[in-house]
């Protein structure tokens, strides 16, 4: 059964979730107060209306309570984005994921009950500088604070070995979820599987000691 979503605000990061959820085959109301930006998305969006959100009767005549998944993705008018969650949590919408401008704007929205808080700038900022800082690192997901999800190239200086002869785990305290080869993904991959100049490696753990493994299998 197809879920159903909707997503408040459409500009580049309210647009791009609306336009990812149709090609995963979801149902997408789409809304924003901006005549020409909900034309833009009417014939992308399942449905896609004009409202202001910031009124409760807006989002009740939408039926807004009935949708599996809210995204408040409300650009700059950060008091809009504060009301809208508000409502959303008094009408009893299940699950509320809301994009926050800053850290204050974060705090009040955990506090009014959004069930995930997102920052895309900064998010996206912190993914860029990691991998412009290594050569050896592909992607970078922040998992909270301290610990991430990253892609690290395989160096000629693990050239041929194996997990077992790596021994990330006990050296480092991280571990290897899944190595890229190609087109194919190896998860959980064997101790004595050996790796190539080339694969990815996807490890996970603490900042620390990735940055660790990192500066010693740097080429």
């Amino acid at each position: 059964m197809k879920k159903e979503f909707a997503v408040i605000g459409l500009g580049r990061f309210g647009g791009s979730i609306v336009r990812a959820l149709i090609e995963e085959g979801m149902e997408v109301l789409a809304i924003d107060m901006d005549e020409d930006r909900v034309n833009e998305y009417a014939m992308i969006a399942s449905h896609a209306v004009i409202g202001d959100t910031t009124e409760e009767n807006v989002l009740k005549s939408l039926g807004i309570r009935n949708f599996d998944h809210v995204i408040v993705a409300i650009g700059d008018n950060i008091q809009s984005s504060i009301l809208t969650t508000l409502i959303l949590k008094e009408l009893g919408v299940e699950s509320i994921t809301v994009k926050a401008q800053n850290d204050y704007h974060e705090k009040v929205l955990i506090k009014i009950g959004a069930d995930h808080v997102v920052h895309p700038e900064r998010d996206m900022g912190k993914r860029i500088a990691h991998s412009i800082v290594s050569n050896n690192v592909l992607d970078y997901l922040e998992l909270s604070d301290e610990h991430s999800i990253v892609e690290i190239v395989v160096s000629s200086k693990m050239e041929g070995k194996t997990i077992i002869d790596l021994d990330i785990r006990a050296r480092y305290g991280i571990n290897i979820v899944a190595v890229k080869r190609g087109g194919e993904i190896i998860v959980s991959p064997q101790g004595n599987d050996p790796i190539h100049k080339g694969d990815i490696l996807i490890v996970i753990g603490a900042d620390s000691d990735i940055n660790r493994f990192e500066k010693k299998t740097v080429d």
